[in-house]
């Protein structure tokens, strides 16, 4: 899955056709067209790394929603994004149960290896660093999300793997991608 591209200089990028055709199909999987939001976020994200106000009224246009409740869904799901941002957002969970499990010892981990604080993106543009409340994964603490890869009990040796295979372009597999026993 290709992750965030780098920021440019256009803010407001069009989806191509292929999405627009994505959505469609997305669309016609719900019984109400404003079902497929998030999915339809997710198509949009997987191109141009954001959703651009171009995007944003292509969803309006497809799903029949208003702009406002794009925006609302846009703005309170912290993997959505509605601005260019690093080709890769490194969220980390600092909420209680990862806190005590080394949330706060990974965090000063990827600081000192990214050379940028949390809140920070890279000055070349590839990392950024943000802490967030809950992904969903208590028990699997320390986790970090990045994009739609959930990577779950990490430690800084396992971080530094993550960073190499990030260098080098390859997304490594998440804890979160694995297959279901019979």
């Amino acid at each position: 899955m290709p992750m965030n591209k780098p920021v440019s200089a256009d803010q407001n990028p069009q989806p191509s056709a292929a999405v627009a055709a994505q959505i469609d199909a997305l669309v016609a999987r719900y019984p109400n067209p404003a079902s497929a939001l998030m999915p339809s976020i997710w198509a949009i994200m997987d191109e141009l790394g954001f959703v651009s106000p171009a995007g944003v009224d292509l969803l309006t246009q497809k799903l029949e929603v208003t702009r406002a409740r794009v925006q609302e869904v846009l703005t309170f799901y912290t993997m959505f994004r509605s601005e260019p941002q690093a080709q890769y957002v490194l969220q980390v969970c600092h909420n209680i149960s990862c806190h005590i499990m080394g949330a706060r010892t990974l965090i000063a981990h990827l600081e000192k290896r990214l050379g940028i604080r949390l809140g920070e993106t890279t000055p070349d543009g590839k990392f950024a660093l943000e802490g967030v409340e809950c992904l969903g994964a208590c028990g699997m603490g320390p986790c970090l999300q990045l994009g739609k890869h959930l990577y779950e009990h990490l430690t800084c040796d396992r971080v530094d793997e993550l960073l190499e295979s990030l260098r080098r372009g390859e997304v490594p597999r998440a804890d979160t991608e694995r297959e279901l026993e019979a």
